[in-house]
């Protein structure tokens, strides 16, 4: 794959939902894809009623927006649903992982005594910002010059990183991970990039480390 195709899809993700062809609302967005045949990238948002073809052989990994559905998929010809994939003529292997659901059952990790992990549904009314169940997020949406994070219910220290040339010239977008920058677990934040702005909290939980997409991402809303 290369890097300037890679990029572009990046691009077309970052730009936000609006912007996906035929104005359906994305249903999943693509983690990780090693095709020659899948006609789809990195990053690229998905929906209802996709096709996507893949060779014998081929890897192809989902996240699931609503069902919080992580789906690694080998080979076959793949029917984008709403909270799973159909997939005919491969294999498909499913993981339930931690994110925001839209705000409808969303899920928390506990442990329990024998080290095993279990999912908990986090009751609506409790969640009134964006979560994020990763100590590093990914941003979405940034556009250009610097996205601000400062924390809202203790003081800490402003965080100002600069937008990528690159990501800025396609709606932007900033990856915590790549500059090393580690919020605290538990933490309420708000993220300011422009006119663009969000609230979000960190998972008590969260993790760091580099985790599924859907546990990572947040995107800043299009201004009023």
């Amino acid at each position: 794959m290369q890097l300037p195709i890679a990029m572009l899809a990046y691009c077309c993700a970052a730009l936000g939902f609006t912007q996906v062809a035929g104005a359906q609302t994305p249903v999943a967005i693509v983690e990780d894809v090693e095709s020659k045949t899948a006609g789809i990238e990195f990053m690229d948002y998905l929906r209802t009623g996709q096709f996507i073809r893949l060779a014998q052989g081929d890897r192809l990994v989902i996240g699931y927006f609503d069902s919080c559905w992580r789906e690694v998929i080998i080979g076959g010809t793949v029917l984008v649903g709403k909270e799973e994939s159909e997939v005919t003529g491969g294999s498909v292997d499913r993981q339930k992982v931690r994110c925001d659901a839209g705000k409808k059952g969303a899920t928390s990790k506990e442990t329990t005594g024998s080290g095993a992990m279990v999912f908990r549904k986090t009751p609506s009314a409790a969640q009134s910002h964006a979560t994020v169940f990763a100590l590093s997020p990914v941003f979405v949406g940034s556009g250009a010059g610097s996205l601000a994070i400062e924390r809202l219910d203790r003081t800490e220290p402003r965080i100002i990183i600069p937008v990528p040339q690159a990501n800025a010239s396609c709606g932007g977008f900033v990856d915590l991970a790549k500059s090393n920058v580690v919020l605290s677990a538990g933490g309420i934040y708000r993220a300011k990039a422009g006119a663009r702005e969000l609230t979000f909290k960190v998972d008590a939980s969260a993790e760091i480390g580099s985790l599924s997409i859907l546990s990572r991402l947040l995107r800043l809303p299009s201004p009023p």
